[in-house]
């Protein structure tokens, strides 16, 4: 059942499920600007066309799961294209191949080049991706690793990237076909950031550093090229965003005052790791507070939006606090569970400032976990404050970074192996 704007999206969705001839009932759109007897119309008359279209419809779909399974799958095929650069490019825009920037031909010798990089046999299927679930086995991941400019040595962050988002509680099946312009973000943390030289301090959310453009690239044209998310088709994202060609960083563990954030989530001080994070977006945040109290609640002030996902389903809402801004904290003494406490409890929105329908829809969402729901009831942004994600990042300066979630998602982190 799809919205006329959305059966692309379905007859694509249907195709990597194996069902392609699986009848679609189509719904006039957008019905949410309809009234409530016009929806009970096309309702009724959806509910005729599904029962018609169910006595044909093949009921022998065979489910698939967006969680790896154990494994393999055969090497990718060579494909004979010129060798001029440029009619590469060609080709693979033609096949759809590409994020719009120019790729690096993955050649045989670049590709076994690459897999050196990883003691993990290339034929291992790491994960099967949403919503296309296609096989990511290290080869293909390795594949895109070279397109998109990666060096050898990142391919095993690559690798615990796609683990990561695989994982159920990350939703990528969501995050991929969303209107919403949400996209991975990928964190690092431990000696391999150095190692790399994954960017964590001056404009570590921009341009500049090879690591990070190139593995946030690599992750994106993984999820598109075996994952299937080709915008227009089952990447729906009514406008996307910058951080969609690639969005990593590393935590700048040296200047936080605080635990960095892979020990938070249970790993040694040593261990490497990545956390992948599904961004809706970045808001920079400049205040030169220099009281740690009036700092929280500018910061928190900022968060509080109404048409925020994370408001609407209990999300799991960033910041990423610059060094400046982490020593005036430090210096009033506050904890990173103190920073988290007092952003949730500030960070609490009246109902009211939800536009009507908006109101109807977190009435319905968070009803349950809040209680009795009205216009005076204070919204918080997440569940609890633990659901606060804070991270420190960046250079010299007195900004620090919100950044936003799909909502209904969990940040993954993963265990670097070689």
């Amino acid at each position: 059942m799809c919205s006329t704007s959305f059966v692309t999206l379905g007859r694509a969705q249907l195709i990597a499920l194996g069902c392609p001839d699986t009848p679609i009932a189509v719904i006039p759109h957008p019905f949410g600007l309809r009234t409530r007897d016009e929806v009970r119309q096309l309702a009724a008359k959806c509910v005729d066309d599904i029962a018609r279209l169910a006595l044909g419809a093949d009921r022998n779909v065979a489910e698939r799961s967006g969680a790896a399974g154990p494994g393999v799958v055969a090497c990718a095929a060579n494909l004979s294209v010129a060798e001029d650069c440029y009619a590469f490019n060609e080709e693979c825009e033609s096949r759809r191949w590409g994020d719009g920037l120019p790729l690096i031909p993955p050649t045989p010798e670049r590709v076994e080049r690459m897999l050196r990089g990883t003691s993990r046999a290339p034929t291992e299927v790491v994960a099967h991706l949403a919503p296309g679930f296609g096989v990511a086995s290290i080869e293909r991941i390795a594949i895109n690793a070279v397109m998109a400019g990666c060096r050898p040595e990142y391919l095993p962050l690559l690798i615990a990237a796609v683990e990561a988002v695989a994982e159920r509680r990350f939703n990528l099946q969501g995050i991929q076909a969303t209107t919403n312009p949400a996209t991975p973000w990928i964190v690092v943390n431990g000696p391999i950031a150095g190692q790399l030289r994954v960017n964590s301090t001056l404009n570590c959310l921009g341009q500049g550093a090879w690591a990070n453009a190139t593995l946030g690239r690599a992750l994106r044209l993984v999820l598109q090229n075996i994952g299937g998310a080709l915008p227009g088709d089952m990447d729906r994202a009514t406008h996307g965003q910058p951080g969609k060609y690639s969005f990593c960083c590393a935590e700048n563990e040296a200047e936080s005052p605080w635990a960095p954030l892979h020990v938070e989530r249970g790993y040694a001080v040593g261990e490497n790791v990545v956390t992948v994070i599904a961004a809706a977006g970045t808001l920079n945040m400049n205040s030169h507070a220099k009281d740690a109290n009036d700092l929280l609640r500018v910061i928190a002030d900022s968060m509080t939006f109404p048409t925020s996902n994370d408001y609407h389903f209990a999300g799991e809402p960033w910041v990423v606090i610059s060094p400046e801004h982490a020593e005036v904290l430090k210096r009033g003494g506050l904890s990173k569970a103190n920073v988290k406490k007092q952003l949730w409890e500030q960070s609490k929105m009246s109902a009211s400032r939800f536009a009507a329908k908006d109101y109807d829809r977190a009435r319905h969402t968070r009803g349950g976990e809040l209680g009795r729901f009205t216009r005076d009831t204070a919204v918080p942004i997440s569940r609890s404050p633990d659901d606060v994600g804070i991270i420190v990042a960046g250079g010299p300066g007195t900004h620090s970074v919100y950044v936003p979630t799909f909502g209904q998602t969990r940040a993954v982190s993963r265990r670097v192996g070689a």
